[in-house]
């Protein structure tokens, strides 16, 4: 039978992941309302512009919704905060908060000022990816017991795809992918939709084989 004291600390620990979570919570919330603000805030003058800008927040939203999603499946998981999910997890609000204004600087004129958002934009993308694959290196250490034995393989996968995207973003923040450019586009904006077309095949092809018929 546990101690007052000792279930004293797990309620506690378990109030301070609520609170973390809700905070998280608001703040993705925030920074995608942020995003759409940012769309009144510069109306577009043209048709072309428009799609752009809605191209624009779509990606972002889609960033967001991905890294939300990951977090909060991640916590549910996650019996206890650590000191190290705490770390992160601030982190990684912080390079949420920021993202509606760099997607704001990409969307104006001055190709020097744009080139200069576009890469601090790749870096915090790479940022928010490798803080995804910490924490799903977190619940897939088999030592630590957090997620039952048959769980191991996917958060391990999960972890390499994540470490992969965090490459993948870091490298285009390489001025040659500046340079080199695509019907007047930079090259990596494209190369930005490789990690999301793979997130959504991966994580359609886990559905059908949770679905899948025995």
């Amino acid at each position: 039978m546990s101690s007052p004291s000792s279930s004293s600390e797990i309620l506690s620990a378990k109030r301070e992941t609520s609170r973390l979570e809700n905070l998280a919570d608001l703040v993705f919330g925030l920074a995608l309302s942020v995003c759409a603000l940012s769309l009144i805030s510069s109306p577009p003058h043209t048709p072309a512009e428009a799609q752009t800008d809605i191209i624009w927040f779509m990606f972002s939203f889609m960033i967001l919704i991905h890294i939300w999603t990951d977090y909060s499946g991640i916590m549910a998981v996650l019996p206890i905060e650590t000191s190290v999910t705490l770390l992160l997890t601030e982190l990684m609000l912080f390079l949420v908060v920021i993202q509606p204004y760099l997607l704001y600087l990409m969307n104006q004129s001055g190709e020097q000022l744009v080139e200069y958002a576009s890469t601090l934009y790749a870096l915090d993308l790479g940022g928010l990816m490798v803080i995804s694959a910490f924490f799903y290196r977190e619940l897939s250490m088999e030592e630590k017991r957090l997620v039952p034995q048959q769980s191991l393989a996917r958060y391990g996968r999960m972890r390499d795809l994540h470490f992969i995207f965090a490459a993948w973003f870091f490298l285009t923040a390489l001025p040659q992918f500046w340079s080199l450019q695509i019907d007047g586009t930079p090259t990596r904006f494209y190369l930005w939709i490789g990690p999301l077309i793979i997130s959504w095949i991966s994580r359609v092809s886990t559905w059908i084989k949770g679905h899948a018929k025995p």
